[in-house]
């Protein structure tokens, strides 16, 4: 489907289509293998990160600037898979691959706010780790739950009002060439070149926030770890340097998840031509699997979360126990 065919709502200039029709994977056998693939993905990055957000809400201990950090990652983490998936489900398990446009602009407007959320966490959560190891002794003059809590209500705000001026430029556009969105959700990309009027401020929004949530998140915390590495290659015993860089693990595993699959998308689409498909696969793939290993990670290599599981799994057992043994 290359042409509208579509019914269009034609207000003075502006021409947009009723529905869009997502495209996501043509031409692959089995494809719905793959969607169940995701769906499973689903499940495991809500049940995780609800997990994560139960343990550090209900643990006193746990309530540190660090992990408002990690509550508001796994906070994202379920805000992006929420906005991708069941929408997916509905619309290629129905076998009704249309949208409305009302309803694309949300969907575009959900998954761009909580993907551009997750990359400004690394960072904070990178500086965190920036000033527990190179400013040991100020670390909690310069951070403590008031002030990451403020931190985190400042990016919401900022994230949500770009997100949201983005999101509303696109109605300026008359989309009149197709209405055949190349992906498995409205990401503003594709509907982006669906335009047939001037795009350029679109397009230079578009740049400005893959600019502030990719590209500068990316480089501080590179720019985070040298000094991190720095402050390390002062400590005389290696012990010591190995007992702080375990602090760093989980947050170093999570970057990488984040960004290199996205850095690979960029230079894979440098060097060769990709096809849709093969455009699809990555950024699903990019897109879901980060949520759903990221609380995995957090439970295997922070020390205080699995003490605290160990803890809730052996108060359950004893009581099984005694009363078999009985």
């Amino acid at each position: 489907m290359s042409t509208l065919n579509a019914s269009f709502v034609q207000n003075m200039s502006i021409v947009r289509p009723e529905y869009f029709f997502i495209i996501g994977l043509s031409g692959v056998p089995y494809s719905r293998f793959y969607y169940i693939f995701l769906c499973i993905t689903y499940f495991i990055a809500v049940i995780g990160n609800s997990i994560v957000l139960l343990i550090i809400a209900l643990q006193p201990s746990l309530h540190s600037p660090k992990y408002i950090g990690v509550f508001n990652l796994a906070l994202a983490d379920i805000g992006e898979t929420n906005a991708l998936i069941p929408n997916m489900m509905k619309t290629f398990f129905s076998d009704s691959q249309y949208i409305s446009y009302n309803a694309c602009l949300a969907n575009m407007f959900f998954v761009n706010f909580f993907i551009t959320l997750q990359s400004v966490t690394l960072v904070v959560l990178a500086l965190d780790r920036f000033i527990a190891i190179c400013l040991p002794l100020r670390y909690h003059a310069l951070l403590n739950n008031t002030v990451m809590s403020l931190v985190f209500l400042v990016v919401w705000a900022f994230n949500t009002s770009l997100v949201a001026l983005s999101t509303s430029l696109m109605t300026r556009l008359s989309i009149c060439k197709s209405n055949v969105v190349q992906n498995f959700f409205c990401d503003y990309g594709p509907v982006l070149r669906l335009a047939c009027n001037d795009n350029s401020i679109n397009v230079l929004i578009n740049n400005i926030i893959a600019a502030l949530f990719l590209v500068a998140p990316l480089c501080i915390i590179v720019l985070s770890y040298m000094g991190i590495f720095f402050a390390l290659s002062k400590i005389t015993t290696w012990e010591a340097r190995l007992k702080a860089l375990k602090t760093c693990v989980s947050h170093l595993l999570l970057v990488g998840i984040y960004f290199l699959p996205t850095i690979c998308l960029f230079i894979a689409s440098a060097i060769t031509s990709l096809t849709p498909n093969a455009r699809v696969i990555s950024i699903s793939l990019s897109f879901t699997l980060p949520p759903m290993l990221n609380p995995i990670i957090y439970v295997l290599n922070t020390a205080e979360i699995r003490v605290l599981i160990r803890k809730v799994l052996k108060n359950r057992i004893m009581p099984i126990r005694k009363s078999i043994s009985k």
